[in-house]
C-alpha cells in the first residue's frame, strides 16, 4: 500500500490552496472526482476579491477574508495571476438603505477594513456615472481576478513542491488507524488504497457526502447541505461601468450586483434559488426579474442587450440567517489528522489562501 503524508479531497480553489500549502512541508496528493479542477463553485462565481465588509465580528469569514485578501493580492503579484484592484461602490437610495451603509461601514471597521469612503450623490457620479443613488460607500481594496489562472498557479505550486494532482478519482471511504487513515479510491475504474497521516475533506458541494464515507464519523458532525443556485446575466454592448456596483445586501447574498471581468465584460448576478438537485440550468424567464433589480440602480439599462450567461451553486448549511465557514478539526470530532470543510461559500475564493493556512494550523 502506498504511503504518503496528506490526501486532499476536492480540487476546487479551496482544495487546491490547501494542497499547495501542505505540499510545502508534506508529501501531498490532491484528488478530484471530475474531469478537471474547479468545475463547480470555483469557476461559477463573480471572480471578486472581497474587501471583508459584511461579515460578523470574530467570524471565520471576517478573519479569513481580511487575511486572505492580502495573501491573494501578494500571490497574484508573485505568480503573475491576472487581477485588478478595481474597487466597488455600494449604493443607497432610501433612508433605510443609507442606514444600512453606515452599519456596513461600522462592521467593516470592526473587521479591520479602514479604507472605506462615504460618497455623496455628486461623488457617486465620479465612480459610477448614470447610477441612481443618493449615497454610496466606496471600497478601494475590492478587486477582480481570473479564477482559472489563480487555480493554475496553485497547481503549479503543488507540482513544483513534488505534490501530485489526480483527476477522475472518486473518494470511496476512509478508515482511522493508529497511524492515520487508509483511504479507498476509484481512479478512473481502478480501485486502490492509500495510507496517509492527514486527510483533508475540501469537497465543496460534495463535502457532506465525503464526510459520510469516513468510517465511524458521527452524523451529528455533518451539517445539512442546501444547494443555493445563483444565476448570472451578461450585458452585450457599451456601458458606463468602470468599477463594481452593489446594492445593499440581501438575505442570502449580496444582491444582483454589477461586476466586470478583466476584459471589461459587464455581468449581473447572482440571484438566489434554493434547489433540491445539483442543476446549473438557467431560467431565461428570470430575465425580467434581473432587469427590474438592475433598474433600481441603473435605470438606463437596455434590456435587449442582457442575456442569460451561467449559474453557480453555493453550499449553504442553513436556509435562514447568516452562516460562517466551518473548519472542523479533531477538537470537534476527535479524529486526529482529519479536517472537514463545510459551507465554504463566498468569500471562499478571497479567503482560500488564509483558509489553507488555518487548516495547516488546525491539523496539529
Amino acid at each position: 500500500m502506498e504511503k504518503l503524508d496528506t490526501v486532499v479531497i476536492g480540487a476546487g480553489v479551496i482544495g487546491m490552496a490547501v494542497a499547495a500549502k501542505f505540499s510545502e512541508s508534506t508529501q501531498t496528493l490532491l484528488i478530484e472526482q471530475g474531469e478537471q479542477f474547479g468545475e463547480h463553485s470555483s469557476s461559477r462565481n463573480s471572480e471578486v476579491i472581497h474587501a471583508g465588509l459584511y461579515y460578523a465580528t470574530n467570524s471565520l469569514k471576517a478573519q479569513l477574508c481580511i487575511q486572505g485578501k492580502e495573501l491573494l493580492y501578494r500571490h497574484c503579484e508573485k505568480f503573475h495571476v491576472p487581477h485588478k484592484r478595481i474597487g466597488k461602490v455600494l449604493t443607497a437610495k432610501t433612508t433605510s438603505e443609507v442606514n444600512t451603509l453606515h452599519t456596513i461601514a461600522a462592521q467593516a471597521k470592526i473587521n479591520g477594513v479602514d479604507d472605506l469612503q462615504f460618497l455623496s450623490k455628486t461623488h457617486i457620479g465620479r465612480y459610477a456615472p448614470h447610477i441612481n443613488a443618493t449615497h454610496g460607500l466606496w471600497s478601494p481594496s475590492t478587486g477582480i481576478i481570473d479564477s482559472h489562472q489563480f487555480m493554475l498557479s496553485l497547481l503549479t505550486k503543488l507540482t513544483q513542491n513534488h505534490g501530485q494532482y489526480v483527476p477522475r478519482t472518486q473518494f470511496l471511504a476512509a478508515r482511522k488507524t493508529c497511524n492515520g487513515y487508509i483511504v479507498d479510491l476509484d481512479c478512473d475504474g481502478d480501485l486502490f488504497q492509500i495510507q496517509c497521516q492527514y486527510l483533508i475533506n475540501a469537497g465543496g458541494l460534495f463535502a457532506q457526502k465525503n464526510a459520510s464515507l469516513i468510517d465511524g464519523l458521527e452524523k451529528k458532525y455533518i451539517p445539512k447541505l442546501h444547494y443555493c443556485r445563483g444565476q448570472y446575466f451578461s450585458y452585450h454592448g457599451k456601458h458606463p461601468f468602470s468599477h463594481l456596483v452593489y446594492p445593499v445586501p440581501e438575505k442570502h447574498g449580496l444582491g444582483i450586483h454589477a461586476t466586470l471581468n478583466l476584459a471589461g465584460q459587464l455581468r449581473f448576478g447572482p440571484d438566489t434559488h434554493f434547489i433540491h438537485d445539483l442543476n446549473y440550468q438557467i431560467d431565461a424567464n428570470d430575465k425580467n426579474k434581473f432587469v427590474q433589480a438592475i433598474k433600481q440602480y441603473w435605470p438606463a439599462i437596455d434590456d435587449t442587450k442582457l442575456f442569460a450567461d451561467y449559474a453557480g451553486i453555493r453550499p449553504k448549511i442553513t436556509q435562514t440567517g447568516a452562516q460562517d465557514f466551518i473548519i472542523q478539526s479533531s477538537n470537534t470530532h476527535s479524529y486526529t489528522g482529519l479536517i472537514n470543510l463545510f459551507g465554504i461559500e463566498s468569500p471562499g475564493l478571497t479567503s482560500s489562501l488564509a483558509i489553507a493556512e488555518q487548516v495547516l494550523k488546525d491539523i496539529g
